[in-house]
């Protein structure tokens, strides 16, 4: 069976970690990788033994799906670049930093009948894919994104760093029209929001309540639901997950068994699989969008409300 071939544009943190794992996928082949920082790019092709190059578009002709994990003002001139070249894309979140980009890339991705998914690493966690399948008709979810200030994506605040990703659980989960959103934020060491809380209320009664920072001394990645017949504790980061419920007015706690994998290995897995196939991803470009469009919102009354 033919192999995909594959390029990876950006191979700071995130990218070489896409990059180093399409090397260890069997049904793809890793033709070469791209970044501008000249030393970083040496120092990562001769790590995985593929070809480095200083421009993206030298890629064209050469490969046929492409991860793009560069800054998010980059998103999407390089995504409709590699669209418009009848080559299939994952771009890492945020999506992009509008909607009307994010218009234009689905748009783009359709007319030429090419894969296009976005990176929301979290529907692919052992822990949610253990869960995912016991929760309905959650009443109250409360989610926890905290991380330490490591330097990295400051072209962006953390709406859109970190808290999008739970944004994107929470929809998905509640799958009701949103009713109201209530934001505060803090700016402590960029420009931008570096502490965010958010609580959505949806149409159907149930409401959210996310919380992330990028300055926090420990990292944590967890989120508690809430429903009728059960309470569920998730941990991302540690991959798992454990149910409470009621019996005989007493609560009892189940610890559920997860087969751990890393979940980006399952997100490029999935990606190669869809461009093989032809198939929708799981995180598409209009589910992609949806997240981006309740971001964007929280980020508003952010800087509407706070004194930044």
């Amino acid at each position: 069976m033919d192999k995909i071939k594959i390029g990876v544009v950006g191979v700071g943190h995130l990218g070489s970690i896409h990059a180093r794992i399409y090397k260890e996928i069997n049904n793809c082949f890793l033709v070469g990788i791209c970044d501008v920082d000249e030393k970083r790019l040496k120092q990562v092709a001769k790590e995985l033994g593929v070809e480095g190059y200083k421009d993206y578009h030298e890629l064209f002709g050469k490969v046929e799906a492409v991860s793009i994990a560069v800054p998010t003002q980059l998103h999407y001139q390089i995504a409709k670049d590699f669209l418009k070249n009848k080559i299939s894309v994952l771009v890492e979140k945020p999506f992009t930093n509008n909607l009307k980009d994010a218009d234009s890339l689905i748009e783009l991705a359709k007319k030429n009948n090419l894969i296009l998914q976005v990176g929301h690493i979290e529907r692919f966690n052992s822990a949610f894919l253990a869960v995912q399948k016991i929760i309905h008709q959650p009443r109250f979810i409360e989610c926890h994104r905290l991380s330490p200030f490591t330097g990295r994506s400051l072209d962006v605040g953390v709406v859109l760093d970190l808290m999008i990703h739970d944004i994107d659980i929470v929809l998905g989960l509640v799958n009701s029209p949103i009713k109201s959103v209530e934001a505060l934020g803090v700016s402590v060491l960029t420009k931008f929001e570096d502490i965010a809380n958010a609580r959505i209320t949806f149409k159907n009664g149930c409401i959210a309540n996310l919380t992330a920072s990028r300055i926090s001394e420990e990292p944590i990645r967890k989120i508690r639901i809430f429903q009728k017949d059960a309470y569920i504790s998730l941990d991302y980061r540690n991959a798992q997950a454990s149910v409470y419920k009621k019996k005989d007015n007493k609560i009892t706690k189940e610890d559920l068994p997860i087969e751990k994998e890393e979940p980006l290995k399952k997100e490029l897995k999935s990606f190669i699989k869809c461009v093989k196939e032809n198939r929708k991803p799981l995180i598409s470009g209009e589910l992609a969008k949806e997240a981006l469009r309740v971001a964007l919102e929280i980020q508003k009354r952010i800087w509407k409300k706070s004194i930044l």
